[in-house]
């Protein structure tokens, strides 16, 4: 089950602050996330992509500066299949940046991608007239109900006006499949799990299970 990371500010923030506390996050992750990892971030208005096959807490050149928004993924690659740079996250089609992480056992959908993530969003790309919650809406309960058992699948979407949406849904383990929202710094924080101190404030809010809601300045909507 990989790492994710989403952060959006209403003003510039340090991405490599994020993204270092991102790194303890995935280095002290009970289930190995070092089969790769990568990161994309809006700088003058356009998206700039990093990823690596190393782990990121071995990467020395994770990217510095200031940016809107930042997304990371830290990959858990299931069964240690599909370890190539090609497959790690963020995905991008040219206008919708995607992250996925969770488990889907039995699947019955057909759809091109390399691996599992790539055909969910490929998937619900279907459904994308302009509204990007609402092809959540619409796509990921018909590959839940296409599905044998699902253990967990949590995703996020972005395009550059800044539209973040979330989704999280989880039959088991929601101290680890779960996914958290903070404000550290000004910026908004969505991660899989609370940042250490001193990087983290006191107080994380558990994005609650069935989740298909917008996320960024602001409260969460549904």
């Amino acid at each position: 089950m990989c790492r994710l990371l989403c952060v959006r500010g209403d003003e510039p923030f340090d991405l490599g602050e994020h993204l270092e506390a991102f790194t303890e996050v995935a280095r002290n992750s009970r289930e190995f996330q070092g089969h790769g990892w990568g990161c994309a971030w809006l700088e003058d208005g356009r998206w700039r992509i990093y990823r690596n096959i190393t782990p990121i807490w071995e990467d020395r050149n994770r990217p510095r500066g200031r940016t809107l928004l930042l997304l990371a993924h830290a990959r858990s690659a299931f069964r240690d299949e599909g370890i190539r740079v090609a497959n790690n996250m963020p995905f991008f089609d040219g206008e919708r940046m995607f992250l996925f992480n969770g488990e889907l056992r039995g699947v019955r959908i057909r759809e091109q991608g390399r691996i599992g993530a790539e055909k969910v969003f490929n998937f619900v790309k279907r459904f994308d007239r302009g509204d990007l919650r609402r092809a959540l809406k619409r796509g990921l309960p018909l590959i839940e109900k296409r599905t044998r058992y699902l253990r967990a699948m949590n995703v996020v979407v972005t395009d550059a006006s800044f539209r973040v949406t979330v989704a999280s849904r989880f039959n088991e383990d929601p101290d680890y499949f779960q996914m958290r929202r903070a404000t550290v710094g000004g910026a908004n924080v969505l991660c899989s799990e609370r940042y250490p101190a001193p990087a983290g404030p006191a107080e994380w809010t558990p994005v609650a299970n069935g989740t298909i809601s917008a996320f960024g300045s602001g409260p969460e909507t549904r």
